[in-house]
């Protein structure tokens, strides 16, 4: 955390633009986990249901606070590069590198339920994205800013229906998730509600003390290493928004716990396609500054692409190191591309 006011000091003293960029970088991971540490402990307090509609709220905010700050500063290319990149991090890296960890000495096996369920919705977020990009080049902008705000609250019902379906009316077809949530829940001495919201607080105004750094010294950084913000936001702030997420994935898997590791890493990019996208568009209407659907034709292949081959790899309820290592090389492969895009 030493990093955080060393570069809100260093953008002070205008030093190197490079060298804050890399600090604010570092300073966000460990505010991005005291955030969803915070929330999962209250989440114990309030039951499942209003516990899920707080993971929703803030499981995601260091993604949402970042891609704020970057509209308001106009980057608006970053941040549908952060975007893609939350995606692909979360279904490909985090989702590969769990089942190498855990599937190193033997064969795995998981909730088809839940796996499945986090594909459909994904997928459906997916075609979300996809219409207005398509149809760009044969519209005018400003139709296509309100498709854009049309597909965001829909995208936005979809996931809060899809919480009434997992929790309430078809809470049955999860039990076993959950389940095995509860007893990694027990493991744990939960927080009390007051230094939960202390933490909350703290970490999420320290994240937006730390954007506002990174967002302002990225132009910089991009412009220093020649870096295009597709692979800047992609790989770059996609990581680094979701680093906490990501070990605590790798971690539960290790420990054959698979089932958490999935919610984590499939759940989390479901999350930021069907949460996170709709909240920034809403964000961008409140701003004055319109964030519309539409991304490259490269990120919307490349998500798709990733969403078929876990759906491929997922579905048989079972998985070994191999099919992780496949996964983290689709996902090397797709950075590589992003790297040379300028």
């Amino acid at each position: 955390m030493i990093f955080a006011p060393a570069a809100v000091a260093l953008e002070l003293l205008h030093v190197d633009n490079f060298l804050v960029f890399v600090f604010a970088a570092i300073a966000l991971i460990p505010f991005a986990k005291l955030i969803g540490d915070s929330t999962e402990h209250l989440s114990e307090h309030y039951g499942p249901t209003l516990g899920s509609l707080l993971n929703a709220t803030f499981g995601n905010a260091a993604e949402i606070i970042i891609g704020v700050v970057a509209i308001s500063g106009g980057l608006i290319d970053l941040v549908k590069a952060s975007i893609t990149g939350s995606i692909l991090g979360n279904i490909l890296l985090v989702f590969g590198l769990s089942l190498v960890a855990g599937g190193l000495k033997k064969e795995q096996f998981f909730n088809k339920e839940n796996t499945g369920f986090q594909s459909s919705m994904l997928f459906l977020a997916i075609i979300g994205l996809a219409i207005p990009t398509i149809i760009s080049s044969t519209v005018e902008s400003g139709k296509i800013q309100i498709l854009s705000d049309i597909v965001a609250f829909l995208l936005l019902a979809v996931y809060i229906l899809g919480i009434v379906f997992t929790f309430v009316t078809h809470k049955h077809l999860f039990e076993p998730f959950r389940k095995e949530e509860e007893k990694e829940q027990e493991r744990h001495r939960v927080w009390t509600k007051k230094k939960s919201f202390l933490l909350l607080i703290i970490s999420m105004v320290s994240v937006i003390i730390v954007s506002e750094v990174l967002v302002h010294s990225v132009e910089a950084a991009i412009k220093k290493f020649g870096f295009s913000e597709l692979f800047v936001g992609a790989i770059v702030v996609g990581i680094v928004g979701n680093v906490a997420e990501h070990s605590s994935a790798i971690i539960l898997a290790r420990k054959d716990k698979l089932d958490l590791s999935i919610g984590i890493a499939a759940g989390s990019g479901t999350q930021v396609a069907l949460f996170v996208v709709p909240v920034l568009v809403i964000a961008g209407i409140i701003m004055g500054r319109p964030f519309s659907l539409v991304f490259t034709i490269l990120e919307l292949a490349a998500v798709f692409l990733a969403a078929i081959i876990l759906n491929l790899i997922a579905h048989d309820g079972k998985s070994n190191w191999f099919e992780g290592i496949m996964l983290t090389v689709v996902y090397m492969i797709i950075a590589i591309g992003f790297f040379f895009i300028r």
